[in-house]
C-alpha cells in the first residue's frame, strides 16, 4: 500500500482554539467530530502529522513541558477514537522572532515531510487560517481549508483581498476537519 501522509494545523482545526491561547491539557477540547475523522484517516493507511505554531512558549504563557502534556492528552484522546498522531512539529517562536518554521514560512512542513522520507506535492494540509494555507503552497503541498475555528474569517479575507496562489475556485473548504475527512476518503474510494 502507498504510504499517504496528511498534515493538520491543530488549533482551530483538531480543537477549539483560544485567544487566550490552550495553556494546559484541561483547555484542550476538540472538535466534535475530530478526533474520530483522525481514526478514520489512521485506518485509512494516513500517517498523521500536525504542523502548530504554538507563540505562546515564546511569550511565556506555558514552557514545553506543559505544551508536551497537552500534546500528549491530545495523542492518548486520539489513540482512544482509534487512530493516531504520527508526528507533531511545532514552531516556539514568536512572530516577530524571523525563524524559518513559523507558518505561513513552510519550515514545519518541510520538517514532516523530511521526517517520513516524502515529497509534499499532493499532500493535504488541512488549516483554517491563511498562514495555513501559504505555507502549503510554499512547501508544495495542496492547501485546504475547514470553516471551524478561524475559518469563516479567512474565507472572508481571502474573498476580499485574495492571496496570490490561492484560487477560491479550486481550493477545497469544508465545514470542518470530519467533512474534509468523509470527502478525502470519498475521493479515494471513487464514490
Amino acid at each position: 500500500m502507498t504510504q499517504r501522509l496528511i498534515i493538520l494545523d491543530r488549533d482551530g482545526v483538531i480543537n477549539h482554539d483560544s485567544d487566550a491561547y490552550i495553556k494546559a491539557p484541561e483547555e484542550w477540547r476538540p472538535i466534535a467530530g475530530s478526533l474520530e475523522a483522525i481514526a478514520r484517516l489512521s485506518q485509512a493507511g494516513y500517517r498523521i502529522a500536525i504542523a502548530t505554531n504554538q507563540s505562546g512558549l515564546a511569550r511565556g504563557l506555558f514552557n514545553r513541558a506543559t505544551l508536551d502534556a497537552i500534546h500528549q492528552h491530545l495523542r492518548e484522546r486520539v489513540t482512544a477514537a482509534g487512530g493516531r498522531i504520527d508526528w507533531i512539529a511545532l514552531c516556539p517562536h514568536g512572530p516577530d522572532d524571523g525563524c524559518a518554521c513559523r507558518k505561513p514560512r513552510p519550515g514545519l512542513l518541510l520538517e514532516i515531510a523530511e521526517h517520513f522520507g516524502m515529497n509534499l506535492t499532493d499532500v493535504p494540509v488541512i488549516g483554517d487560517s491563511r498562514r495555513d494555507l501559504q505555507a502549503a503552497l510554499a512547501a508544495g503541498a495542496q492547501p485546504w481549508l475547514v470553516l471551524s475555528g478561524n475559518g469563516q474569517r479567512t474565507l472572508a479575507q481571502l474573498r476580499t483581498a485574495p492571496e496570490i496562489g490561492i484560487d477560491l475556485e479550486t481550493l477545497p473548504i469544508y465545514p470542518d476537519l470530519s467533512a474534509a475527512t468523509t470527502a478525502l476518503l470519498d475521493s479515494l474510494s471513487g464514490s
